[in-house]
């Protein structure tokens, strides 16, 4: 019998992961999407050919739940859902800042809580998403936890303690990448580049620097200094951003977007 998963609250992530899902193989009678607005789950069902269901009848019927609302509508939307969920019943919050305990403590007792964060780059299936159990949920729940985010590209396994500095770093890291890519295009228009020839630059730079900072196994500070010429034009530029302390601005935002996943958890 074909397992069905739910995905409640079908949004920018909840509908990358779904894409993912069918791309991966899953069949779309196997998949179920909630949504706040009529309209939304129509539009999801003509496109993806899945079914548009209340929260209610997901929670009674799906074998895996995942929850993808914002982390603001999360207790709402458990307690909608708490007297329809059984025990035995997989809930995977995707949330951001969500903390297991907090799911589990609406929720009967015993039911397994994955904790799971994952980040924008689900709809082009090269996404991390970051897993961790709770009280309840045991190996063959994080196995599913991974099969099903597995769709959407990597899974990495921490525990929860860490889950809000890897929201910060990888969550919303994609974010940090954007930011920098829109600021060296502004640079590059000011060294009198076309705004699309500077983009394109660019955007292939950070591919290529990807891809070898993911298959080269080496550290960046050696692939750095590989581009680092002695007196040249990348220390030069390098040392720029070291006197106006980019390195510890980037530290401070990080710092600052894990203090945001903790206060989310207590509903600031």
């Amino acid at each position: 019998m074909t397992q069905k998963i739910a995905v409640l609250g079908t949004g920018k992530i909840g509908e990358a992961l779904l894409g993912g899902m069918l791309r991966a193989g899953r069949a779309p009678a196997a998949l179920l999407v909630t949504a706040r607005r009529a309209e939304r789950a129509q539009a999801l069902r003509a496109r993806y050919g899945v079914d548009g269901v209340g929260n209610a009848e997901a929670a009674k019927t799906a074998d895996f739940l995942i929850l993808a609302v914002k982390p603001q509508d999360m207790g709402t939307l458990l307690d909608e859902l708490a007297a329809h969920i059984p025990a035995d019943r997989l809930v995977i919050s995707a949330a951001a800042g969500i903390t297991t305990d907090f799911v589990e403590s609406r929720l009967t007792p015993g039911t397994p809580v994955v904790r799971v964060m994952p980040n924008t780059p689900a709809l082009v299936d090269q996404a991390m998403s970051v897993i961790s159990g709770g009280t309840h949920a045991t190996q063959d729940h994080l196995a599913h936890a991974e099969a099903i985010f597995g769709g959407v590209g990597k899974t990495l396994r921490l525990p929860e303690s860490q889950q809000d500095a890897a929201t910060a770093l990888s969550g919303s890291g994609p974010a940090y990448f954007y930011y920098l890519v829109e600021a060296m295009t502004d640079a590059g228009i000011l060294l009198g580049l076309p705004r699309d020839k500077a983009h394109d630059l660019i955007v292939q730079a950070a591919v290529g620097a990807s891809v070898m900072l993911r298959d080269s196994g080496e550290h960046p500070v050696t692939l750095r200094e590989a581009v680092t010429s002695p007196g040249g034009t990348t220390i030069s530029a390098i040392r720029e951003l070291e006197n106006h302390g980019v390195r510890a601005a980037l530290i401070a935002a990080l710092e600052a977007a894990r203090d945001r996943s903790r206060e989310l958890a207590s509903g600031a």
